[in-house]
């Protein structure tokens, strides 16, 4: 088997408040190969969100080691986390996390321009991000003049402009009706067809299906992994 894009190695995370200590994530091992959709469930409080953070370069582990694209990010600095989460990681967000203020080319554009690439590479991969999921036509609008399930593609493109070696996807139908959710869904699928590497948390077990591999979390540790027919 290749050399997966992410390793997890007995990956611990332990918060510590008022002298309380919460193992939020116990003994963690995962693999999730380049091309993998994978999908993470399991109730409140287990660790989901914990893990993302930990995927996402947001937060690092307490004990264990983490493999990205076959370099050690288990422990580095924030500016140096950030630098490769800017350049490896596209994020999906339940809220969308669009900005205002800014039209939804530049909402795209605006991570773009934290890798220092010139104006005319950040407009083309703008665009095409744009125009990969259907939203190339509404590049002057701004978030307040778009849909719910506009906006969710506004955000995938965003997280598609920098190219990443993978997409986590934070309960990306949270805030959708249900068309936009499948429709949204739709898009993540096609995405995968076409060669991204996915992770995604859902509650939805519908959506959770979609996924090549399904691992379910209980207090801090994966208790079951389920692997679609081919």
């Amino acid at each position: 088997m290749s050399t997966p894009l992410i390793h997890l190695e007995n990956i611990k995370k332990v918060f510590i408040t008022d002298e309380i200590e919460t193992h939020a994530l116990s003994g963690i091992h995962l693999d999730i190969q380049q091309g993998e959709y994978v999908s993470i469930a399991g109730p409140s409080g287990c660790g989901k969100s914990t893990l993302l953070a930990i995927l996402g370069l947001l937060d690092t582990p307490s004990e264990g080691t983490f493999i990205l694209n076959q370099h050690d990010v288990s422990n580095l600095d924030h500016s140096t986390r950030a630098r490769i989460r800017n350049r490896e990681i596209g994020f999906i967000f339940q809220s969308f996390n669009l900005i205002g203020d800014l039209t939804v080319f530049e909402n795209v554009e605006l991570p773009l321009t934290y890798r220092g690439l010139n104006a005319a590479e950040r407009k083309q991969r703008a665009i095409e991000a744009l125009e990969k999921v259907g939203m190339s036509h509404r590049t002057r609008h701004y978030p307040s003049q778009l849909s719910g399930g506009q906006q969710q593609r506004v955000a995938v493109a965003r997280a598609l402009g920098g190219r990443p070696s993978i997409l986590l996807a934070d309960e990306p139908t949270g805030n959708l009706d249900s068309k936009n959710g499948d429709a949204v869904m739709d898009l993540l699928r096609q995405l995968h067809r076409e060669g991204a590497t996915i992770c995604m948390v859902t509650h939805d077990p519908r959506f959770a299906k979609h996924a090549d591999r399904q691992i379910h979390l209980f207090d801090g540790r994966i208790v079951d992994e389920l692997k679609e027919a081919a």
